[in-house]
């Protein structure tokens, strides 16, 4: 309660509660308050319990009030994009955060048996996300569409699960909201919905990778689900304990992240470079330059040896590879494959493609980096003037520097380093 120009005003009852709870929390934190562990066994059990839902309920009541403050621009003055941006800077939340609230709480808006639970403390704030997500994932227009009331018994059974299920469970009965709300063509609709999902997914699928400076390499990924279970079962195969060929790292008792991570490596090399498509004549396979001495391992001192995508390992990693599909040694003082075939054949040889990658390294057009696999092999002197399938006349250059090799408009001059350059004729 408070006084302005003679009138009393009375708080509203949510800052008023807000003032309170915040008077008793400062009390429970004095020196003189007892200690939590003063508490008897069935207080502990109990209170753990019922600060869970009082933690929903609260969190409830936050969204409600974010919503609203969003709604009528309470926070508009201080030039916040959203009462979310505002939020986050207030109380040091990070934006993403604090706008995926945001967007929780103005979902709430349009589901009233799910806002009701939620301010009861029925369900936690990671169920009503997956609840909200799972119901308005459900079609509103064509053949497929669900009515109104549908929509009510979908949300209102997944609430029912809620009280007996986690977030994670709940978001697998999600999925299966057409048996509840249309039985008798659930198993239709879930399969047209699927096939657009994976559609979808396949449109979302990216890899993104980086080396860093101490020899480990960071990668990001985005793929169908139905691979990444895949993916999943390989690697707990591989980071069982009880397989029965142990991996060559020692990492048992290691934490089950490295585990993993080692797991994946195995799978790595376990992948037969048979079995995957040839770029530019070549398999997918790394080639490795070494010395005869290092890879029968001759030399105290195990070396280095370099592969053709520009990095370098040991002596001893490469021919550890070498024993298996791996990499494909380029050995250098051992037996040499012939590399010059003259007039005898026009298409290089597989052994002329990896030659040529280990020299040329990536597409010679200057100022071009593509990489073997984008590249065609070129002849220099092409065959039709007589021009020999020997080293010195093959060249790598990627399918547009290739193209415009052969085209009228353009002329090019090889450089002293070996790379082509391209220039327009007047």
């Amino acid at each position: 309660m408070s006084t302005s120009g003679g009138e009393t005003t009375t708080a509203h009852p949510v800052a008023d509660f807000v003032d309170r709870l915040r008077s008793r929390l400062d009390d429970l934190d004095r020196p003189t308050a007892r200690p939590v562990w003063a508490m008897t066994p069935v207080e502990q059990r109990n209170v753990l319990t019922e600060l869970a839902v009082a933690q929903a309920q609260l969190d409830s009541l936050r969204l409600a009030v974010l919503a609203e403050a969003d709604r009528s621009g309470v926070t508009a003055d201080t030039g916040a994009r959203s009462a979310a941006d505002w939020v986050a800077t207030e109380t040091r939340q990070t934006r993403a955060g604090a706008r995926s609230e945001l967007r929780l709480a103005r979902a709430l808006e349009e589901h009233g048996p799910l806002r009701d639970a939620y301010g009861h403390g029925w369900v936690t704030t990671e169920q009503a996300r997956v609840i909200v997500a799972a119901v308005d994932l459900l079609p509103t227009t064509g053949d497929l569409a669900v009515t109104v009331e549908d929509r009510i018994d979908a949300e209102v059974w997944l609430i029912m699960q809620a009280q007996e299920h986690d977030a994670t469970m709940l978001r697998v009965l999600g999925r299966r909201l057409f048996e509840v709300v249309a039985p008798d063509r659930a198993e239709e609709i879930e399969g047209r919905l699927l096939e657009a999902e994976e559609q979808a997914a396949a449109r979302r699928t990216t890899l993104t990778m980086r080396e860093d400076d101490q020899g480990t390499c960071h990668g990001r990924f985005r793929i169908p689900a139905r691979h990444g279970q895949m993916l999943a079962k390989m690697i707990h195969t591989l980071a069982s304990p009880v397989r029965p060929d142990p991996p060559a790292a020692d990492v048992d008792d290691a934490p089950l992240s490295v585990r993993h991570g080692v797991a994946f490596t195995e799978l790595i090399e376990r992948i037969p470079a048979d079995s995957l498509p040839t770029a530019g004549g070549v398999g997918a396979t790394v080639v490795v330059t070494m010395t005869l001495d290092q890879l029968l391992g001759r030399l105290e001192d195990a070396g280095v040896a370099t592969l053709d995508t520009g990095g370098r390992i040991t002596a001893a990693e490469a021919r550890r590879l070498a024993c298996g599909a791996g990499i494909v040694p380029a050995v250098l003082g051992g037996t040499s494959v012939p590399l010059d075939l003259g007039r005898e054949r026009r298409y290089a040889s597989k052994h002329q493609r990896i030659a040529a990658q280990l020299r040329d390294g990536h597409c010679t057009a200057q100022g071009c980096d593509a990489p073997p696999a984008l590249c065609h092999l070129h002849h220099d002197v092409p065959w039709s003037e007589g021009g020999a399938t020997d080293q010195h006349n093959l060249r790598l250059l990627c399918g547009h520097h290739h193209r415009r090799v052969h085209d009228p408009a353009f002329r090019h001059e090889r450089m002293p380093d070996g790379s082509v350059r391209f220039h327009r004729r007047e």
